[in-house]
């Protein structure tokens, strides 16, 4: 399967954001940013989660809250104080909180009929 990438906004509740490419990532619960960016806008750590990463080591990481925009949608959720250098990663329980879904033949981004409550 190859590589998806959509624009994401983070804001504070300040009104304060940061927006840049994240790579969907489906196998990652949370989504994460480089630590250095969400500082600039003032988010602040509120707890701590151990991760398991892609390679197998485990890490302890700290997250916030923020509001989540992509794809002309709006949501709110964790966002992972990662490495300065690291990739933004949009998680899967942002993309599923909105009904967007990924098309692994053709690395798009599709909308589902409606959001399921059952």
């Amino acid at each position: 399967m190859g590589l998806t990438h959509v624009t994401v906004r983070l804001r504070n509740l300040a009104n304060r954001g940061y927006e840049a490419d994240f790579l969907v990532d489906t196998g990652a619960t949370d989504s994460l940013a480089p630590r250095a960016e969400l500082e600039k806008i003032g988010l602040k750590p509120i707890g701590k989660t151990v991760y398991k990463l892609a390679a197998g080591a485990v890490e302890e990481y700290e997250y916030g809250l923020a509001e989540i925009t992509f794809m002309g949608e709006v949501t709110a959720g964790r966002i992972i104080f990662g490495p300065d250098n690291a990739e933004p990663l949009l998680g899967v329980t942002a993309l599923e909180s909105v009904g967007i879904t990924i098309d692994p033949a053709n690395c798009t981004l599709k909308r589902l009929p409606a959001i399921p409550l059952k």
